[in-house]
């Protein structure tokens, strides 16, 4: 079927137009025609349109699967397939998950639970003590080179293979896994204090016989739990009662969906009337909660209380849940558990930690693959030589044993305590103070990052807002200016004040008394500057809090209130950052709001006066309104005014004409602030009473009565006084503009990921500069269906060079439908920003990279809600934050600023892998020059299989002889660290991953072979008559060319480097004094000895620095430009 299907776009004459709305398509229609030739041919075509959606989602896949299978297939790598999947399948049959179900949960009873629910531990280790070993092992030997070593070590103990000593083999062997289970076993450890601090904090339980303190762990379904303020919810609960007045109460969910601002939660009605805590027990009440799902922003419940006449039913949505890991911002709460574990939304949406592998151990993987095929080619060709005598295949096991060395074991042990000294000199550099290494297996993926995902609240921002700007068309206040709007407020209110007339009017405003008199007379600044304040002052959210009240009762009267309100007590509650640093800014101004709750606001004046407005209405914000209003009465003068704040998107159209607003807007979002448009309308009691009437009336309607209350209050949404425009700053982390700069610069993509708003997150953009400022930014439309995402996907493909942005909603769209069109249009965008992202959809852009262009993804953030992203991507960098630690121990690698990622990736990230890639290649050349002096060795001595070193020849060359000088290798660099960052271009070339390719592979066996060649036949043309001679003539001759060779290879020369290569010299010579079985003592000290062996030795190595100083003269490196 899927074959049937031809690629065609939508055309724009089709017949079956209607399936989208007409309005959608009215905007296309123009560019569509116009532009036939460039429509993306999309999978889509007009009979596509009829058949079922979920057709769709397998058409690529079912492709795909068409194409491999058969015999090739099965021999290139389809055993792993088969054999990963009945792995699985018999892992699955071990631990079959539980189905999760609906569960009705009664109150502080959790014996009456029919089924047994998960225990509420946090667990992030990665084994048990009955699994630790097995699955270290495992993860070591899924590697083709250590799986070699053990065969090759076995096979030592059939005495026929036997070849020198046992230790020879398992030493090595022995101490790579040693110092593997040493380390995985001290993460673990780590891991598991970690879980224990978390599930050991105690919470209070309320029972019948009072409150008990459980720990976190000990949690159950049922229980009923009090958390305090500012502490984390331990499991997802149902609210049940708070110590607030309101019956609400505030929780910060940062660290589940990264949004910063508080949200406010609402107790069920039923419980929180109750007159005292206790009265909980003497009721007979359950909540019914719909099974654990993934989504955080739904929630479908009821609760029930029995005992009544008649049954209490409340419906139970999102607002009346508290999940776990978010924390309580205002009062106290109380509430039944209903998730626990493994089933709590914060759970479901984390992802498991994979074991990590970085690219460079892969392509070493396949190098020694491709050795491996060397060696058991070369074992037969001698075997052929030899015309197979005898018990060939024996002898062709030994020449594979014998050749052995072409993979050296030392590969794995360097590159590990290569790894450990990168680690160690990134948590030791001053200039990235705090810095911690928790993954030590991957230093070198930091050098080949391609894409880089960030999250924005608290890694790019530091989630602070300040007030910055204030426009009133004719004049604009700056922050170094708010001195005078200080003093006009003072001086407006003061005329007020002084003015000698009766006590009733004497908080009214100037403004107000002006505008009456003379409405069509411009206002004097002073006058707007103080109605601007006053409109800023009154319409928000906000709700001032009191620590110190807190201990009477928490309830004080209105009248008593003036010595509770003193300042430096006072914090601001509100679900937006944003509403608080305006409020916070008329503050400072000189007008302060003093209480509120929830039908009257009281501001205080300069001059310490309190007045009263009442609450009449209050329009909230929503994200398809983009504005919020609030309708007030001046208790002292009955004037009624409605205030309204908003998007300019949404006000443009609500204000009366004027000629700098969108302007003003466009200069403060270039300059990265967030602004507000702040309009009113003064009402007179008849228009009041009217709107109210007919507002009550659409409130009641059964039908369309999101509709129809809206259209009642657009009918006052009409041509408002423009106030001013506002702009707050939300103030990005220390030097992210010049590192984003670096980054950028570096040929990293980078992407931002957040849960924030899209107006929020473009804003971001902008100021981090993310976006520079001479790109367009291209806002991807909201799509809900297939025939909206393929027409919004033709109008993006037009774009050239354009930052994207994107929606979670509208990215799950084309996800499902053009998943692979999508990734490749975004791939090309300088920079992707996507908001309102869960922390699921993270991971899962992470992985669509790493799937479609096979690049490495670095995924860097600091709250809960991006763990996820950080153990899918292939390198995790956590950000130890506001919003806890939770990121910055999932993660791989632990930074304090955002800012010290330049220098880890452009400094440490290149270190350590050019040193690997040379480290690596050195150690197989090492290898491979002692095989090819074998296979010399062997062919002249009429093709026997007889080693040419022994014993402790073999091991010494491994260790002694040559360690020190070969592992100096990563204190190398090629460019200094200020040139790295001065230059980051210079990290454009590793992504190419030119260090270690095939082609820089191939040099290195070519060097080998000449080297080992030389060495030997040298050897044999020179020795006399004794096989001895030989031995001694060609080691010592292999020692001296090996650390000149490292000599070579060295681009920077360090102090140590020096100090290795003497003391390996030293260990050599004074140890020939030992050796007298492998050497003959007298011949050594003769002159014959050492002629010959200087003769081979300039002989290997002349050629090569020859040609090394040649091509450094006529096609130097790029970093060999800015290093001379």
């Amino acid at each position: 079927m899927a074959d049937s299907i031809p690629l065609n776009p939508v055309r724009q004459n089709s017949k079956k137009i209607p399936y989208y709305n007409s309005a959608r398509l009215s905007r296309y229609s123009l560019e569509d025609e116009s532009s036939n030739l460039d429509e993306m041919p999309l999978m889509m075509s007009e009979e596509g349109f009829e058949n079922d959606e979920s057709d769709y989602q397998t058409l690529p896949r079912a492709r795909v699967n068409q194409r491999h299978r058969g015999l090739g297939w099965f021999l290139l790598g389809g055993w792993k397939v088969l054999c990963g999947s009945c792995c699985d399948c018999l892992a699955h049959t071990c631990r079959r998950k539980k189905e999760l179900k609906a569960r009705t949960v009664w109150l502080g009873c959790p014996e009456k639970c029919e089924e047994k629910y998960p225990r509420n531990a946090i667990k992030n280790q990665k084994y048990n003590i009955f699994t630790f070993v097995p699955g270290v092992l495992y993860q070591q030997f899924k590697f083709f080179l250590n799986l070699y070593f053990l065969v090759v070590a076995c096979s030592q103990f059939v005495p026929s293979l036997k070849i020198g000593y046992l230790y020879t083999y398992w030493a090595p062997l022995g101490f790579v896994l040693a110092v593997t289970m040493v380390r995985e076993a001290v993460d673990e450890a780590r891991r598991y204090q970690r879980d224990k601090e978390m599930n050991s904090q105690l919470y209070s339980k309320l029972t019948v016989r009072g409150k008990i303190q459980v720990k976190s762990s000990d949690i159950q379904v049922g229980d009923l739990i009090i958390v305090e303020k500012n502490q984390r919810i331990p499991a997802d609960m149902i609210f049940l009662r708070t110590s607030e007045k309101t019956g609400s109460c505030f929780i910060r969910t940062d660290q589940l969906d990264g949004e910063t601002d508080w949200k406010l939660k609402v107790a069920v009605g039923c419980t929180q009337r109750l007159p005292a805590l206790g009265d909980l027990f003497s009721i007979s009440a359950y909540v019914y909660a719909q099974k654990p799902q993934l989504d955080i922003h739904s929630f479908e419940g009821n609760f029930t209380r029995e005992d009544a006449d008649p049954q209490i039913h409340e419906s139970l949505s999102i607002e009346n849940t508290l999940w776990a890991s978010t924390v309580v911002a205002s009062g106290t709460v109380i509430g039944v558990v209903i998730y626990t574990g493994k089933e709590t939304r914060s759970v479901l949406n984390t992802s498991y930690a994979k074991n990590k592998v970085g690219l460079l151990d892969l392509e070493l993987n396949r190098l020694t693959k491709a050795l491996f095929l060397a060696q058991v080619v070369l074992s037969v060709v001698m075997i052929a030589l030899q015309g197979f005598v005898g018990p060939w295949f024996r002898n062709l096991f030994r020449f594979v044993v014998l050749f052995s060395y072409i993979i050296p074991i030392s590969l794995r042990v360097n590159l590990d305590m290569g790894k450990s000294a990168y680690g160690w000199m990134i948590m030791k550099d001053e200039n990235i103070p705090g810095t911690v290494v928790r993954t030590s297996t991957i230093p070198e993926e930091l050098g080949r990052l391609v894409y880089l995902l960030t999250d924005k609240t608290g890694t790019l921002t530091q989630n602070e807002m300040i007030f910055k700007r204030l426009h009133l068309g004719t004049v604009s206040y700056g922050t170094d200016t708010m001195d005078e709007i200080q003093s006009h407020i003072i001086q407006s209110y003061a005329q007020v004040v002084s003015q000698p007339s009766n006590g009733s009017s004497s908080s009214s405003t100037p403004s107000r008394k002006s505008q009456a008199a003379a409405p069509k007379v411009r206002k004097s600044v002073s006058s707007r500057i103080h109605e601007a304040v006053k409109a800023i002052a009154l319409c928000h959210n906000v709700t001032p809090v009191y620590e110190s009240r807190a201990g009477v009762n928490g309830e004080t009267e209105s009248a008593e209130a003036d010595q509770d309100f003193s300042d430096d007590n006072r914090t601001y509650q509100a679900s937006s950052p944003d509403e608080v640093a305006l409020v916070r800014w008329t503050e400072s101004v000189g007008l302060t709001l003093v209480n509120r709750d929830l039908n009257s606001l009281q501001v205080k004046t300069p001059s310490g006066q309190i007045l009263t407005f009442s609450i009449l209405q209050i329009f909230p914000f929503t994200s398809e309104s983009k504005r919020m209003g609030i309708i007030v009465m001046e208790e002292s003068t009955g004037d009624i005014t409605f205030y309204m704040k908003g998007a300019d998107v949404a006000m443009a159209s609500i204000v009366q004409y004027n000629d700098w607003l969108e302007e003003e807007c466009g200069n403060m979002a270039r300059e990265g602030l967030r602004t507000l448009v702040v309009a009113k309308k003064s009402l007179s009691e008849e228009q009041y009473q009217d709107f109210e009437n007919r507002y009550n009336q659409a409130k009641l309607s059964i039908h369309d009565r999101a509709l129809k209350v809206a259209a009642v209050v657009e009918s006052l949404e009409r041509e408002m006084e423009l106030l001013c425009l506002t702009g707050v700053e939300d103030q990005l982390q220390a030097d992210v503009r010049p590192t984003l700069e670096l980054l950028r610069n570096a040929g990293i993509k980078i992407w931002m990921l957040t849960g924030d708003k899209l107006e929020t997150a473009t804003c971001i953009a902008k100021s981090s500069h993310l976006v520079s400022r001479n790109q367009d930014i291209h806002v991807f439309r909201p799509v809900s269906n297939r025939g909206e995402a393929h027409l919004e996907l033709n109008a993006f493909r037009r774009k050239h060079d354009c930052a994207l942005v994107i929606s979670g909603d509208s990215l799950e769209v084309c996800l499902r439908y053009y998943e692979h069109e999508f990734v490749e249009l975004a791939c090309q965008c300088p920079a992707v920003v996507c908001c309102r992202c869960s922390p699921t959809q993270k991971a899962q852009i992470v992985r669509l990279l790493q799937q479609h262009t096979a690049n490495r993804t670095c995924a860097i953030g600091d709250g809960g809600n991006d763990v996820s992203m950080i153990q899918a991507a292939d390198c995790g960098i956590g950000i130890e934050g506001k919003e806890g630690k939770q990121a910055s121990l999932a993660a791989d690698f632990s930074i304090t600023q955002f800012k010290h990622i330049g220098r880890l990736l452009m400094v440490h990230g290149r270190n350590s892998y050019k040193r690997s890639a040379a480290l690596g290649q050195f150690v197989m050349h090492r290898g491979m020059i002692i095989s090819t002096m074998q296979a010399v060795f062997s062919s002249i001595f009429f093709f026997a299989s007889v080693p040419l070193y022994q014993g402790f020849l073999m091991v010494g060359y491994a260790t002694i002889y040559t360690m020190f000088p070969v592992f100096s290798l990563v204190l190398d660099q090629d460019v200094k660290p200020e040139m790295a960052l001065l230059y980051p271009e210079l990290y454009k070339d590793l992504t190419k991953g030119r260090s270690l390719s095939f082609k820089t592979f191939l040099i290195w066996v070519l060097i080998s072979v000449y080297q080992g060649g030389i060495l030997m036949y040298g050897a044999l043309v020179l020795f006399e008559s004794e096989f001895v001679h030989v031995v001694a003539i060609s080691f010592t001759a292999l020692i001296l060319t090996e650390l000149l060779m490292v000599a070579l290879t060295i681009r920077t020369w360090h102090w140590l480097m020096v100090l290795a290569e003497f003391f390996s010299l030293g260990c050599y010579v004074a140890s020939l004094a030992f050796l007298n079985e492998y050497f003959d003592l007298s011949f050594i000290t003769t002159r014959a000895f050492l002629w010959k062996v200087s003769a081979i030795t300039l002989v290997s190595c002349l050629p090569l620095y020859i040609i090394k100083y040649l091509k450094r003269k006529f096609s130097p490196p790029s970093y060999s430009k800015l290093s001379s």
